[in-house]
């Protein structure tokens, strides 16, 4: 049975479920649902229709494009890849709010059953499709709606615990965040599968920043100008290798997080009512600041907000690009002074 497994190409293994495969749909996340909200609010805003529409499309193929992104992670043959399409957009309309994380655990299962069955019959063009389709389809009618209502609670618990202790929470929240952005997991796919918006994914944001911004600038000494535009409009996960050398880097980036999360909370209190996904982007091509505007727009159009004000933009600025570099590099200079940092412990190979 190993064998034929290892044959098939079939790995049981938390690297590749819980980062290959979550890294994975982050990135089918942004090619279809975020990239297709960025597009509908220029077209909104821009008055020009066609954009609108152009990103309703992109947000309509979400499912599908998160089940191939995962496909893909796990390496399937092309008629599984193909398959999944369809399992994806059946997982994430089940799942409803947690639609992502269906899709995620519902695509993993479809792709090994049909990992298993592809090229093992002289009619593989129906079998390995009409095999991957059918479990996938039937674990998301069967499991999809309790996968989706579970991830829906948790965010909803998180959300609800930030409005109610938005000092604390707020720490919590921007911390783990934070971290889950510069480790080699998706803080966007967490986020998203969580549905984590409002105050609470206003902290996300600023732990998210913290991290990218706060590594970029604490880096210039080394990395200069390449180094200041891949960690800040890239991602902080560049610096893992150097973290595992000398986890001390971590700390100021990590410091900034918990002083911006509280102050995103309880002074400027922050939202993201945008897509969910962009609360674990950051800066990272300005998705996160994006999702925040998108919010203020939609609240607009609800009426629950009068008008977006100076104190939303001085806000949205402090956390997302001042306060994260400021506070980086002042608790830097005296890790660096003390040896906790030495020369070229944050240089990046770019």
């Amino acid at each position: 049975m190993k064998e034929f497994l290892r044959k098939k190409n079939i790995i049981f293994s938390a690297k590749r479920y819980g980062i290959d495969a979550l890294g994975a749909m982050a990135q089918g996340l942004f090619a279809s649902l975020l990239i297709g909200t960025i597009i509908s609010t220029l077209g909104e805003q821009l008055g020009i229709g066609i954009l609108v529409t152009v990103g309703g499309y992109a947000k309509g193929a979400t499912g599908a494009a998160m089940a191939i992104s995962i496909g893909v992670a796990l390496q399937c043959p092309p008629l599984v890849l193909f398959s999944l399409a369809a399992v994806g957009m059946a997982a994430n309309e089940l799942g409803g709010a947690g639609g992502p994380l269906a899709v995620l655990v519902v695509t993993i299962f479809a792709a090994e059953f049909g990992k298993l069955v592809s090229k093992e019959t002289k009619i593989d063009i129906i079998v390995t499709p009409f095999v991957t389709i059918c479990v996938g389809v039937l674990l998301s009618l069967g499991c999809a709606p309790a996968i989706g209502a579970a991830a829906s609670t948790v965010g909803t618990a998180i959300m609800w615990a930030t409005e109610l202790q938005p000092f604390f929470m707020g720490i919590i929240v921007s911390v783990i965040v934070g971290i889950a952005l510069t480790l080699p997991i998706s803080s966007a796919a967490i986020c998203a599968a969580l549905s984590l918006t409002g105050l609470a994914g206003g902290a996300a944001v600023a732990g998210c920043c913290a991290q990218m911004v706060g590594f970029a600038v604490m880096s210039f000494k080394e990395n200069k100008w390449g180094g200041l535009f891949a960690q800040g409009i890239g991602t902080s996960m560049l610096q893992m290798g150097n973290i595992v050398r000398n986890p001390r880097i971590w700390l100021p980036p990590t410091l900034a997080s918990a002083i911006t999360g509280p102050v995103a909370t309880c002074i400027f209190h922050l939202k993201m009512n945008g897509a969910a996904v962009a609360s674990g982007m950051g800066t990272c091509g300005l998705v996160g600041q994006i999702g925040v505007y998108t919010g203020w727009v939609n609240d607009i159009a609800e009426g629950t907000k009068a008008a977006i004000t100076g104190m939303d933009w001085a806000g949205l600025v402090l956390i997302c690009f001042i306060l994260p570099a400021v506070l980086s590099w002042a608790i830097a200079i005296p890790m660096r002074k003390c040896g906790w940092i030495k020369e070229n412990d944050l240089k990046l190979d770019l």
